[in-house]
């Protein structure tokens, strides 16, 4: 890991939705890579836990929204949300939870560095979610973590989503049967024993993008290992929860990440 990485290169203010929130788009150092995101900050000037926002999904699929950003600013966090690499000006190439996951490292080391954040917590949505729980094995000072709708098995995304195939044999490099061992390097199933920072597991059942067998893969792998680990299930919601109940469980899930503070 390089000992520029999370540093920033250039800051560029951005209109925010919300009047207690300010946006600002970030350039920082990824690996020699300069990659872009988003960084949300209450404007009281008070100290706040950092929270890194690891979106869904790859290229203009799943794009980070400025008034999501926003909305956990608002819940008392400092937020920034990578676009990663080649994205949105970044430079490089988005690989699906292979290299670009050092831009989720160096996401978090910037949070880190800022004077107004404190402890850092992780959150990841949807593919989002392998890159948070990578992130909080490389990181065992997280103060936690959140993966709602989340893949676990980048090998079990493949069998279920045939609509995704193509793009995962062309940016992987394969299938799974062929390259098996490309597929079990994305996937943190394997690494759990190296997990520190407590988990909540957020899913709907009726999820078609990501299965429940994700979120319970993850349980089950992260409860034979003895981690601290807590799953909310929604019997009744797919990938995506309404608008009501989202906030309610946004709400929900940053009490639930102040209440694991470390200090």
């Amino acid at each position: 890991m390089h000992e520029y990485n999370g540093k920033i290169v250039e800051v560029q203010r951005f209109p925010s939705p919300n009047p207690n929130v300010e946006l600002k788009v970030i350039t920082y150092f990824s690996n020699r890579l300069k990659v872009k995101g988003m960084l949300a900050e209450p404007k009281d000037g008070e100290v706040y836990d950092g929270f890194l926002y690891l979106r869904g999904g790859i290229k203009n699929v799943g794009k980070v929204r400025p008034a999501r950003i926003a909305q956990f600013a608002q819940e008392g966090f400092i937020v920034f949300a990578p676009y990663y690499r080649g994205n949105q000006g970044g430079e490089g190439n988005e690989d699906f939870a292979g290299e670009d996951r050092e831009d989720a490292f160096a996401a978090f080391r910037l949070l880190q560095s800022l004077p107004r954040v404190k402890e850092v917590h992780i959150f990841g949505f949807s593919r989002g979610g392998v890159m948070a729980l990578m992130t909080g094995i490389q990181f065992p000072e997280a103060a936690s973590l959140v993966t709602w709708g989340g893949v676990s098995d980048m090998c079990l995304t493949y069998l279920e989503r045939k609509d995704l195939r193509r793009m995962m044999k062309r940016v992987i490099g394969g299938t799974p049967s062929k390259f098996p061992d490309r597929y079990d390097n994305r996937t943190p199933l394997y690494e759990l024993e190296k997990m520190e920072p407590p988990v909540l597991i957020i899913h709907g059942v009726k999820d078609h993008n990501v299965s429940i067998e994700h979120a319970w893969r993850l349980e089950r792998r992260l409860r034979e290992l003895n981690k601290p680990v807590e799953s909310w299930y929604f019997d009744d919601f797919t990938h995506y929860f309404p608008p009501a109940i989202n906030r309610k469980v946004v709400q929900d899930l940053t009490k639930w990440m102040k209440n694991q503070r470390k200090r």
